[in-house]
């Protein structure tokens, strides 16, 4: 392994189980509208609406954060660490302002409602137009700190 590829932070940004019990709780309620049509109705709404539940409840927590030597990949988008200025963990308000009326519509973020911790960094390339990244994290110190770290 290559000190370029050694991982220095990884996060999955993973719904709450609260939700997971909603999804079953969604199913059921599913089969018990479908029931006056027999148990077979039933059985395949319970079936067929907690997956739906589910399906969405995985996506909202199929987003992950890595951080190498060298890079931060976020989702799709692949970042050198050279393009990044200094990182800034943000908690309660200040991490709420920045991303409702702080926020900049050109700037790269990875919200999730159930995390209310993020870091904010800019981003330095003059052929970006993006000004910052948002990125929401349940430990913004370690992931600003693993943003700070260069190759």
């Amino acid at each position: 392994m290559t000190s370029a590829s050694r991982l220095v932070y990884d996060e999955r940004l993973t719904a709450p189980k609260a939700w997971w019990l909603i999804a079953v709780l969604f199913g059921a309620s599913l089969a018990l509208i479908f029931l006056p049509f027999g148990s077979i109705a039933a059985l395949i709404a319970l079936t067929a609406g907690t997956c739906l539940a589910g399906m969405y409840v995985s996506a909202q927590g199929s987003t992950r954060i890595r951080v190498t030597a060298d890079t931060l990949f976020v989702a799709d988008a692949r970042i050198p660490l050279t393009a990044l200025g200094q990182p800034q963990a943000l908690q309660g308000e200040e991490a709420r302002a920045w991303r409702t009326y702080k926020a900049d519509l050109r700037a790269f973020m990875v919200l999730r409602s159930f995390i209310p911790g993020a870091v904010r960094v800019d981003v330095l390339d003059p052929d970006d137009p993006t000004p910052y990244l948002y990125l929401a994290t349940r430990q913004p110190e370690l992931l600003a700190e693993a943003l700070a770290t260069r190759a």
